[in-house]
């Protein structure tokens, strides 16, 4: 799973970007600002930066020139500049492309796929619904599992809800399905991300935009729960509702 790093100080718009990213298979971890890019960057590799250029405590060029000093990874510029001699400057300064708000979410996944493989990396390989493909988790077969209204079906790769098929995406329903396998027990944010995910050190926010995704798919919300409840500090668990 390819991992992006989206530095942007507006929270609407950095939980968009999330969401579009995540939907679509990457890794997300975000930064709001310049020093926090620089340690994300520092602390464990990505495989590309998306990165705005008003940021609140430097300039994203310079934030930019000092990610180059200490990494080589491909940088997509997004930002509302749209100044020719920016545009240049930042491109010399070594930005891999420069996308101009606003824009939509197939612009920068196609702008993001294309600097990934010229740069020798590799855009998501799955970024359909969930049909096709494997559970991501290993262990023994998954069993069809009825909670409640809801049947989730990890042979044929299908969810039910009150009799009305679901579409999800690959990654929904693996989580989904793994969580199923799991009813009633709480089941951690860094599990998930081992077990589904097969990445124990991406940010806890990839869940968290997945489960809210779900959540909505399943017509529930975080603050009032039916399948997914979160037991705070704890992690997540698939009940049947009251």
């Amino acid at each position: 799973m390819p991992s992006v790093l989206v530095v942007e100080d507006d929270p609407s718009i950095r939980q968009s970007l999330i969401e579009v990213l995540a939907e679509q298979g990457y890794a997300v971890r975000s930064a709001p600002d310049g020093f926090g890019a620089l340690r994300e960057v520092t602390q464990a590799p990505v495989d590309a930066v998306v990165l705005d250029l008003g940021l609140p405590d430097l300039d994203g060029g310079d934030a930019l020139r000092m990610i180059r000093g200490i990494s080589s990874v491909p940088v997509l510029v997004a930002t509302a500049r749209d100044d020719e001699s920016e545009i240049i400057n930042i491109l010399n300064a070594g930005a891999d492309d420069y996308l101009v708000k606003p824009f939509s979410g197939g612009q920068l996944l196609a702008r993001l796929s294309a600097v990934l493989r010229r740069t020798g990396g590799a855009p998501p390989a799955s970024t359909g619904a969930a049909v096709g493909a494997a559970p991501a988790q290993a262990g023994e077969p998954l069993r069809p599992t009825v909670v409640g209204e809801l049947a989730v079906d990890p042979g044929a790769r299908t969810v039910h809800l009150a009799g009305q098929e679901l579409r999800l995406t690959r990654r929904e329903f693996d989580l989904l399905a793994f969580l199923a396998h799991h009813t009633g027990q709480v089941v951690s944010k860094r599990r998930l991300l081992t077990e589904v995910w097969r990445e124990p050190y991406v940010d806890d926010q990839t869940v968290d935009v997945h489960l809210s995704s779900l959540r909505r798919k399943l017509g529930e919300r975080a603050s009032a729960p039916r399948y997914l409840l979160t037991v705070r500090g704890v992690g997540i668990k698939l009940v049947a509702p009251r």
